[in-house]
């Protein structure tokens, strides 16, 4: 049995559950702002390609993903990032969701057997934890907390554990903050891990959320060429369409970057057996190839934030995010109580803070801070803030 299996620890959804259990919810509809899950329309163009590409299931998907989809993201990546050239077919591979490839990059990159072979930022998506522990490594964390303006902080990152490194996990924009590195602190990554010879894998998943257009968050990749580093030697950036396009159920997104890392990576998911689907692929062609829809949602997110920020800045201390769909306010009590009573006195769910982080020198940089995910239409992102400055009115 891996060993590392009885290392971890519940899903945060799972202790929400059991948070919440028993807890008599106030006798109004339920607004759940827990999960990251878009709610907005999935956009037309790309379902009517899904449903029209029905007919390719009959054939065993390539690993590698069709050249029309490759060539798709490498396009989109140079428009994106201003990039000048991304080979299609050595620096694109095609994979069923960020979550599943950010897992497995793990099990292809990590020696396994010995500590610190993974560094996450503290708070974060809960799969770097798991990835590193399942392949055999325990994963040190570095804070992410007001401090550092919610950017990881590496100060405290000796020469040795840079040296010991082999995978360096980013969230760029974070999760849950929404905090955003600028591309002089991606290069300054990126020369650690040109000396060190360890890879950086930057999560980008909610790179497409931001509020200006003239703005967009900074990408690894652009970092590493501006750097000279065409090859983007050591450097990994990992999408979806999930948010970018609505699309969570699709599980499409794709890892680009250093093509003899790919090759490995590639070479690991043909064993894998995750293939994605021959029609999911020809959807996935057409979301990348189209900004329409993604403007669109961009403006949607927009609105909601200018709505409900001012209702909760009311009675909490929140601030709209750099990118990405949260907000991370600090809480008046501990964020495991107020989650509770949130629920009990209006029937808001909200994620506490501390179930997204670690104790790590008795801190957790998400304690006393609840993450609100306002992925539903506008109108009930509105009513749970109403709802909930009504109870902070009320005090406790």
């Amino acid at each position: 049995m891996n060993p590392g299996l009885e290392a971890l620890q519940p899903y945060p959804f799972q202790r929400l559950s059991q948070l919440f259990s028993g807890v008599s919810a106030a006798n109004l509809p339920e607004i759940a702002l827990t999960i990251g899950e878009p709610q907005h329309q999935p956009p037309r163009l790309v379902t009517e390609a899904l449903m029209e590409a029905l007919t390719g299931i009959n054939h065993y998907p390539s690993t590698t993903g069709t050249p029309e989809l490759r060539n798709s993201i490498a396009r989109w990546l140079e428009q994106r990032f201003n990039l000048q050239h991304v080979d299609a077919d050595r620096q694109v591979l095609p994979v069923n969701g960020t979550r599943e490839a950010l897992f497995a990059i793990a099990q292809t990159l990590v020696t396994p057997g010995a500590p610190g072979r993974v560094i996450s930022p503290n708070p974060f998506y809960q799969i770097y934890e798991g990835a590193a522990l399942l392949a055999g490594t325990d994963p040190k964390f570095v804070p992410a907390n007001s401090a550092s303006g919610f950017k990881p902080d590496f100060s405290d990152v000796t020469s040795d554990d840079w040296q010991r490194l082999e995978l360096l996990y980013i969230c760029n924009p974070g999760n849950p903050s929404g905090a955003v590195m600028s591309e002089k602190e991606l290069s300054t990554l990126i020369a650690l891990a040109q000396e060190h010879d360890f890879v950086i894998v930057s999560d980008e998943c909610y790179s497409e959320i931001y509020p200006d257009e003239s703005a967009p968050p900074a990408g690894l990749l652009t970092a590493a060429a501006n750097m000279g580093h065409t090859d983007y030697a050591k450097c990994l950036c990992f999408h979806s369409l999930s948010k970018r396009s609505n699309l969570p159920g699709l599980r499409s997104g794709f890892v680009a970057g250093d093509a003899d890392v790919i090759h490995k990576f590639t070479r690991y998911r043909t064993y894998h057996g995750c293939a994605m689907p021959p029609h999911h692929q020809v959807a996935s062609t057409v979301a990348w190839s189209d900004e329409n829809h993604v403007l669109a949602n961009r403006s949607a997110y927009r609105a909601k934030f200018e709505a409900v920020v001012p209702i909760l800045a009311q009675q909490l201390e929140v601030t709209a995010p750099d990118a990405g769909f949260y907000l991370w306010p600090s809480t008046p009590i501990d964020d495991l109580d107020f989650s509770r009573e949130l629920l009990r006195r209006c029937n808001v769910a909200v994620l506490p803070g501390q179930f997204l982080g670690r104790w790590v020198n008795g801190e957790n940089p998400g304690a006393n801070r609840i993450r609100i995910a306002l992925v539903a239409e506008q109108g009930i992102c509105t009513e749970a803030a109403q709802r909930m400055v009504q109870v902070l009115e009320q005090g406790w």
